[in-house]
């Protein structure tokens, strides 16, 4: 039997689907549904229809929590290498430990160990979900230096798709930038995939430098540095995600 959250009769607190939409997750009429549809919680115990949240509660779609929209964080970090992009506190490198940040938050995707570059940390699961769903497809951008010189039959084997743990890479765009230097575009997350794409044609990554996000660029950011998103990167990213 699933337990019911017991709403206080008092009139204090948010009602839930009002508390919801502050968040930006959806509006009112889709908070009700998914209030409708049990997965909403309030403390780990099913809300209804007008139930009300309390300070200090913790309210969950699905398993996420929610947080109120002033109390969301968006950041852009420069990630040095040797900084692990993972929440687990036993790896001595990971990203938590780093930053030091004041509030819960958590790295969305991965940048691998040896690379630099863009990544973004937030407690906004809303958005962590969108940007990590495969089928969406969002773009990343890369500048890449191998360690010989690169040339055509590269650039466009590269373009096209490399065969590439059991399966084909997507095309993609590619340009170069420099005898060793080029820049690509990708739309999947394939474990260190532009590594294994050069690794496949005999190159090997001297550097990798991740530099965009879909709207959101590394831009002059110092390296190890971050900063807060600005409001209309997040507005666009927001758009662009479907939020």
């Amino acid at each position: 039997m699933t337990d019911i959250y017991d709403a206080t009769s008092s009139e204090k607190g948010t009602r839930i689907n009002k508390f919801i939409a502050s968040s930006g997750f959806c509006s009112r009429r889709k908070a009700d549904e998914l209030i409708s549809q049990g997965i909403v919680t309030i403390d780990h115990l099913t809300a209804g229809p007008g139930d009300r949240v309390m300070d200090g509660q913790v309210v969950r779609i699905n398993g996420d929590p929610i947080l109120p929209e002033e109390d969301l964080v968006y950041i852009a970090l420069h990630k040095p290498i040797g900084v692990t992009c993972t929440t687990d506190a036993t790896d001595p490198d990971n990203i938590i430990d780093y930053l030091r940040y004041d509030k819960r938050i958590f790295p969305i995707g991965r940048l691998d160990k040896m690379s630099t570059g863009l990544i973004l940390l937030t407690n906004d699961g809303a958005i962590v979900n969108k940007l990590l769903r495969a089928e969406y497809r969002h773009e990343k951008e890369y500048k890449v230096e191998v360690d010989r010189a690169i040339d055509d039959h590269f650039l466009q084997s590269m373009a096209s798709g490399v065969p590439i743990l059991d399966t084909v890479t997507s095309p993609c765009d590619i340009k170069q930038n420099g005898l060793r230097i080029f820049t690509i575009i990708l739309t999947q997350g394939l474990n260190r995939q532009i590594r294994r794409m050069c690794e496949y044609h005999g190159y090997r990554v001297v550097r990798l430098k991740r530099t965009r996000i879909m709207n959101i660029t590394l831009g002059n950011l110092p390296l190890g540095q971050w900063r807060y998103l600005k409001p209309k990167e997040l507005r666009d990213l927001k758009q662009l995600l479907g939020l």
